[in-house]
Order: C-alpha cells, then sequence, then structure tokens
C-alpha cells in the first residue's frame, strides 16, 4: 500500500508540473501519512542529513572545475590536441569529438556539461567540413554518456553515498566500461564515415602536432594526475573535486590567460546554481529513502526478485530492464537516490559486488540521457546543432545500440568490469 501511495504521489507530482525534488519530498510527506507517522522534526532531520555529507561535497567542486575549464580554454585545447592526432583520417572529426569527450569527461563528470561544453565546439566544427549534421549531433549526444561513467563521476559519488560504497572504487571501476564504449563508438562511426564518404582533412606536420601538445600540456595532466592521485590514495574524490577548481582556476588566469576576473563570478554563480538542484535533490530523496526503510519496501522489492536470487546474471539483467524503463522518464540524480536503497539488498543478497553493481547500475541510468521523452542530453544536443528531437532520435539509436551491446556484454562477463576496477584500485 506504501509503495502505491508512493508512486501515485511521485507519478501525480510529475504529470501536474511539480520539479522533481518537490515531487519526492512530496512523495515521502504522503507515505508518512500514509503509515500514520508524519513527523516535521523527522522530515527536517532526514533534509538535512541527505546533503550533509562530505563524499556529496564533491559535486559543487566538480561543477565548478568544469565552468572553469570551459571559460579558461582547457576545453579548446582538447579538442585541438585530439584534431592533431586523428583528425586527417576519414571521418576524423568523429574520432576527434570521441577522444575529446573521454579526456574532458575525465575531468568534469556530467554529461549535460560535456555535451554542452563540446557540442558548441565540435557540431559547427564538422558540419563546416561536411559532415552530416544529424548524424554528428547523433555522435555528439551519445559520446557524452561517458561522462558521468569515466572518473570523476557525479552520479557515481551519488550512488556511493546512498549505497555506503566507496566512490574511489566506483571511479576506478569506471574507466574500463568507458574505453570500452568509446571503442564501440568508433566501430559504429567507422562505418558512418565510410558509408557517406565523408571529407579527410590534411594531415598536420609534426610541428602542428607537437604545438598542440604542449599548448594542451596542462589540460591534459589533469586527468592523469586525478587519476594518479586516487588510486595512491593520495586525496579523496572530495578533495579531487577541489584540486580540479584550483588547477582550472589557475591554468585558466594565468597559463592560458583566457579566464578573466570577471568570468570567475560568472562561473561561481552558474556552478552554485547547478549544484543546489542536485543537493536539494539528494535532501529531498533522503526522506522518501527513510520512509521506504521504515515501511520495509527493500525487503518487500527484495521478496519479489527472489526467483532470480539464486541466478546473479539473471536478478543483473532484470535490475538492468527495470531501471532503464524507469531512466525513460526520470533523469539521473532521482533515479539513482529512489532505486538504490530498494535494489541494494536484492544485490547483496545475491552476492553481487555492490562497486561492481554501481558501475553497471550507473551506465543503465544514464543511457536514459538519450531516451525520450526525458532524454536531457538529447535535448541539450538538439539545441547544440540546431535539429529537432525526432532528427537526433533516428540519428543516436546506431550508437546507443553499441553501447547497450556493451553494456550486455559486461552482465553476462562482470570480470569486465571486476578485474580493471581491482587493478586500478590496487586490490
Amino acid at each position: 500500500m506504501i509503495l502505491l501511495i508512493f508512486l501515485a504521489a511521485l507519478i501525480g507530482s510529475i504529470l501536474i508540473g511539480l520539479p522533481i525534488c518537490f515531487a519526492l519530498l512530496f512523495s515521502g510527506v504522503c507515505m508518512m501519512f500514509g503509515l500514520n507517522g508524519f513527523n516535521s522534526m523527522i522530515l527536517s532531520m532526514n533534509l538535512f542529513s541527505g546533503a550533509d555529507s562530505f563524499s556529496m561535497m564533491a559535486v559543487p567542486f566538480f561543477v565548478l572545475a568544469g565552468e572553469f575549464m570551459n571559460r579558461g580554454g582547457i576545453t579548446k585545447r582538447i579538442v585541438n590536441f585530439a584534431n592533431s592526432l586523428v583528425g586527417h583520417v576519414r571521418g576524423g572529426l568523429g574520432y576527434v569529438s570521441i577522444i575529446a569527450i573521454l579526456l574532458f569527461a575525465s575531468m568534469v563528470g556530467s554529461a549535460v556539461a560535456s555535451t554542452a561544453a563540446l557540442g558548441a565546439i565540435l557540431i559547427p566544427m564538422m558540419v563546416k567540413a561536411g559532415y552530416n549534421r544529424d548524424r554528428s549531433t547523433g555522435l555528439i549526444a551519445a559520446g557524452n554518456i561517458l561522462s558521468p561513467i569515466m572518473p570523476p563521476s557525479v552520479p557515481m559519488i551519488i550512488f556511493g553515498v546512498q549505497a555506503g560504497v566507496s566512490v574511489t572504487k566506483l571511479f576506478m571501476g569506471g574507466i574500463a566500461p568507458a574505453v570500452y564504449m568509446s571503442l564501440a563508438l568508433c566501430v559504429i562511426w567507422f562505418f558512418v564515415a565510410k558509408r557517406d564518404n565523408l571529407p579527410t582533412a590534411p594531415r598536420q606536420t609534426k610541428r602542428q602536432i607537437l604545438h598542440s601538445i604542449r599548448d594542451g600540456l596542462w589540460a591534459l595532466l589533469l586527468p592523469l594526475f586525478i587519476l594518479v592521485g586516487l588510486r595512491s590514495g593520495k586525496f579523496t574524490a572530495t578533495e579531487a573535486g577541489v584540486i580540479c577548481v584550483v588547477y582550472a582556476m589557475i591554468v585558466g588566469m594565468f597559463v592560458y590567460r583566457e579566464l578573466k576576473p570577471r568570468d570567475v563570478l560568472d562561473c561561481l554563480i552558474s556552478a552554485a546554481k547547478s549544484s543546489s538542484v542536485i543537493m536539494f535533490l539528494a535532501a529531498a530523496a533522503m526522506v522518501s529513502s527513510w520512509v521506504m526503510t521504515v515501511a520495509n519496501i527493500p525487503a518487500i522489492v527484495t521478496n519479489i526478485l527472489t526467483p532470480f536470487i539464486a541466478h546473479p546474471t539473471v536478478l543483473m539483467l532484470v535490475i538492468c530492464l527495470l531501471v532503464l524503463l524507469v531512466g525513460t522518464s526520470m533523469d539521473v540524480t532521482p533515479t539513482i537516490m529512489i532505486l538504490t536503497p530498494v535494489l541494494l539488498p536484492a544485490i547483496k543478497q545475491a552476492g553481487i559486488d555492490p562497486a561492481y553493481f554501481g558501475v553497471v547500475f550507473i551506465m543503465v541510468t544514464v543511457m536514459g540521457l538519450l531516451t525520450p521523452p526525458v532524454g536531457t542530453v538529447l535535448n541539450v544536443a538538439c539545441g547544440a546543432g540546431k535539429i529537432n528531437m525526432e532528427r537526433i532520435v533516428k540519428a543516436v539509436w546506431p550508437f546507443l545500440l553499441a553501447e547497450a551491446i556493451i553494456l550486455l556484454l559486461m552482465v553476462l562477463f562482470p570480470a569486465l568490469v571486476s578485474v580493471p576496477m581491482n587493478f586500478f584500485v590496487g586490490g
């Protein structure tokens, strides 16, 4: 009964246009009344504890670092570096986009921010070079869901806090899947470039390549610095966010000299607005999570999934389908907040590594960013590519299919995730 109250309140709130954070809060309050246990003190305490987390502090820092990177010229130099390496092959700008996205993802961790930043640069470049606008936009959209998978990842921070799993281990677990997906996108783009007979650009000279490497060296050192620091245990994920902010600001202001003092305030305001949405979602979701726990909903869901618990692979497939269905109509953060405490008991009972589950769970969740009606990344990519939703949906499906195949392989063969994850963690 409580589960029905939650679903009715949540879906009803969304249908009347209530923001998802307030819909979650309203659902929690409705469940409290359903249990005859409404208490404003408990409500306020859970709201506070939802955002009161050291790991969650990493979110605003990584968001701010992304703002500094965009204003400070780091993004542009990443694109120039990738272009100098593979821009001369057929369809080279497509490979440039994939490499640039992978590098940018290792510094930002937000698919929407990455799509907005790189889409504004790469899509006009590809169209100007004679590439099909729709397919170029589809590639940029599909590629940018790597950002929440490649460390540092904002969704992984949120999952780690909710599930009590090491955020650093989740970060390390996301490296191999991000590489797998990048290679899958390259394969699909190879056939697209061949079919469309895309033009080639002149090969850059050794002098030009060295110049792009030297010019982009400070930008390229940041992801390496973050990964080495996390793996060695020199700093936590939250501390890595602080380092990113300081590094991006210093490089942007004093090395590249494109980040002006007057831009800093704009970056702070923009990051505060973006971060506040995520933090309030975390606070609101904690209310619903607490009531669900009191109402024993996780145990109910575990009982429903009991027939699959003896077969972990089948259980993972069932959960992936469920999460993918939810992801078509709900954004990443609320999906993680709602489903993590519900699904985790069944995962633990089945003997599945919560860190491995977290990586796969995040991958399935972010694929919802490429599926209407919500499709946040699709909407941002439409704006950057100046096309409508119908056109981008047709263009993105081959890339989305390739990513879905990679996801299926990781469910069928967990070692594809767990072995690299344990290697990077050092376990």
